[in-house]
């Protein structure tokens, strides 16, 4: 049991990538939130890479959060009211 819980938790930190001095300078705030929400509705990550950011720029909470809800609109309506499986 002790086994599978490691497991889990070095497969969940694997998933969170730190964000490099490069990543941070060349970032499209936008893109990065609408990435984060879609295609899979992923929370707002946005603390996260401002965190992660915060010795080289001043990540924009404006463009992320705009991104992210236009991500968030897309797979919603894929997901919930999209016609991807056929009539009800």
């Amino acid at each position: 049991m002790a086994a599978r819980t490691s497991a889990l938790l070095l497969a969940l930190l694997a998933g969170c990538t730190a964000m490099n001095e490069g990543e941070c300078r060349s970032a499209d705030w936008y893109q990065l939130g609408y990435r984060d929400a879609d295609p899979y509705g992923q929370r707002p990550q946005f603390y996260l890479y401002e965190y992660q950011c915060r010795t080289w720029v001043q990540a924009s909470e404006t463009d992320y959060m705009r991104g992210w809800v236009d991500g968030y609109r897309e797979w919603n309506t894929r997901v919930h009211a999209g016609d991807c499986c056929g009539p009800r």
